[in-house]
């Protein structure tokens, strides 16, 4: 549970993967603090769950079932949200998969699909989104990725690790060429991914918020001040 306040009252937010894990936890608090949310997933049902809580709690949400790997499904995902609430301020992609396979054994598919989700997902959704908050004169993106992609630290999943690491680079070359639109783009790495890491949430928070508006192309690394460098001692007493 997120302790961070801000106001985001009458602030749209769209949240890719915000069926379970970091997704949700942050969907949820941005429904908190005062926005209205879609709620994205590949699972409709998981989608569901998290707008009735939101519902139940005196918030705003919209439920969308979409793959965020196939373009179509994000411009439907993101029209059906300006249908519902009128504009998009906030976008945080937290869809991500990890195939915990071997760099030797990995098959294709699994390696295209975490490529998909990770990465190429992230570029529709950002230029998408992208699109109506240049119209509309500005807005937040943040993206979520594996602090693993700077430490190598998984036994196995290259796909994972790649996407993350494309991700972050992309998060800097978007607040570039986003910035004369008034759009910020950010970026936040951690290790925990099952929703309980109050610490991103509250960061996502910030960086959703007026607090952050001179903040954008920077990486928020939330991993309990520890670095690789550090992990590799560790192992090595």
């Amino acid at each position: 549970m997120s302790h961070f306040e801000v106001d985001l009252a009458g602030k749209t937010a769209l949240v890719t993967g915000a069926g379970a894990g970091n997704g949700r936890a942050i969907a949820l608090a941005l429904a908190a603090n005062g926005a209205s949310v879609s709620v994205i997933d590949l699972n409709i049902e998981r989608a569901d769950d998290v707008a009735e809580i939101i519902r139940a709690r005196g918030g705003s949400s919209l439920p969308l079932q979409a793959d965020v790997s196939n373009r179509f499904q994000v411009a439907n995902a993101i029209e059906r949200t300006r249908d519902a609430f009128g504009k998009i301020d906030i976008l945080v992609y937290a869809s991500s998969i990890l195939h915990a396979e071997p760099m030797l054994h990995i098959d294709e598919w699994n390696w295209r699909r975490q490529i998909d989700v990770n990465i190429t997902g992230a570029f529709f959704c950002m230029q998408l989104v992208g699109r109506v908050m240049a119209d509309e004169g500005g807005g937040g993106i943040v993206n979520l990725a594996a602090v693993e992609a700077y430490e190598s630290s998984l036994p196995a999943g290259i796909g994972y690790i790649a996407g993350s690491a494309g991700l972050i680079g992309m998060t800097g070359q978007a607040a570039r060429e986003l910035a004369p639109y008034g759009i910020r783009v950010n970026c936040i790495t951690a290790k925990t991914q099952d929703g309980n890491n109050a610490e991103l949430v509250d960061a996502a928070l910030f960086l959703c918020s007026q607090h952050a508006k001179s903040v954008s192309g920077q990486v928020l690394a939330v991993n309990d001040g520890r670095s690789w460098r550090a992990q590799l001692l560790d192992a090595c007493d």
